[in-house]
């Protein structure tokens, strides 16, 4: 018996756009029970079911049948309730590709859908983000396409949720917890957990040395001893407590609409970890708050790093996102005891039988 699926491909009026996207959806969905929603009117709840969503895109970058799909997220928060989803971006351009899918993943995110690791492909106009991937498997960057996609798949079929009886929760932070509004939203989250062991550790002392993208076997060797050339709380700290953890919690104040340095530091070291061990089995959690506006872009840095990029699962609302700005005001934020009572009790439905 076929597997069921649900196919969300926004029309794009353009036959020829759409050619290669058609040949690769038509040969890795073959195998599928698939329906088929190309317009926004058609697009009522979709719970508790598999979802790939396929957005083609011009050279301008937009598609705008997919605006709709994505207003109609927005408005309607629990939209995709207990589904499952994977991403594919079809370019006519060398841009926009993976910016339309951290946006379009955040917002099916806060409307109720998990991702697995790796959940989203994208295929420039060139296809030379393909590059590296067809040199490992000796074949063309169209081959090499498919396949990623095919994989992708897979790995959203197979998703289910891995709660313990008991959950380990690694924490990493850059901030004063005396003066910081998101530790003080965390401390708050904190309180509402049960059945789990946290570590929390710190990246403001001592110097944390960003990624030099060392000579690939370089890396290599001090991957394989779980370790990193540049050393450090990263590697003799962190590294060890990733490998434990289930559950990865980042506290993000928004500096500049960005993550702060040294969490970006430890994104970009996590490499050499990453190339002996995958994460697909760890899942992420964000902790956002900016002084003004535009935390979830830096929500969206969060998932195309980790969960894109690093593997890192994506449960269903994995951000809580909030904005304040004299030092600890998050506390007299309407309603904000509430928020962290419901976000942590997200948290314990994925993580704790």
């Amino acid at each position: 018996m076929k597997r069921k699926l649900t196919l969300v491909y926004p029309q794009c009026s353009d036959a020829k756009r759409t050619e290669r996207l058609n040949a690769l959806l038509k040969e890795i969905l073959k195998d599928y029970d698939c329906k088929v929603i190309r317009y926004a009117e058609e697009f009522a709840p979709l719970k508790n079911q598999r979802i790939l969503f396929a957005i083609q895109l011009g050279i301008s970058g937009i598609n705008l049948e997919y605006f709709h799909f994505l207003k109609i997220l927005r408005t309607h928060t629990d939209m995709l309730e207990g589904s499952v989803g994977g991403i594919i971006v079809d370019g006519e351009s060398e841009l926009y590709t993976k910016s339309v899918a951290r946006e379009f993943m955040f917002t099916a995110n806060q409307a109720g859908c998990a991702f697995p690791g790796r959940a989203m492909v994208e295929g420039t106009e060139s296809l030379q983000n393909f590059n590296i991937q067809a040199m490992r498997l000796e074949t063309d960057n169209l081959t090499a396409y498919h396949i990623a996609s095919r994989e992708m798949m897979e790995r959203v079929m197979a998703f289910e949720p891995r709660p313990k009886k008991k959950t380990n929760i690694l924490v990493l932070h850059a901030s004063n917890f005396h003066t910081s509004n998101t530790s003080a939203l965390w401390n708050m989250v904190k309180g509402n957990l049960h059945d789990c062991e946290i570590q929390e550790i710190s990246l403001r002392n001592g110097t944390i040395q960003d990624c030099s993208g060392c000579p690939y076997r370089m890396c290599m060797h001090y991957s394989e001893k779980s370790s990193c050339y540049y050393g450090g709380v990263i590697a003799e700290q962190v590294y060890p407590a990733i490998l434990k953890c289930d559950a990865l919690v980042l506290l993000c104040p928004n500096y500049n609409d960005a993550l702060s340095a040294n969490i970006t530091a430890f994104i970009n070291r996590l490499t050499a970890l990453f190339r002996k061990t995958a994460f697909y089995e760890k899942t992420v959690y964000a902790i956002v708050v900016s002084g003004y506006s535009g935390g979830n872009i830096v929500a969206e840095q969060v998932i195309s790093a980790l969960s894109m990029n690093k593997t890192f699962r994506l449960p269903a609302r994995f951000s809580m996102v909030e904005t304040a700005n004299d030092p600890m005001s998050i506390l007299k934020v309407d309603g904000i005891e509430e928020r962290a009572h419901a976000f942590a009790d997200n948290m314990m439905q994925a993580l704790v039988q």
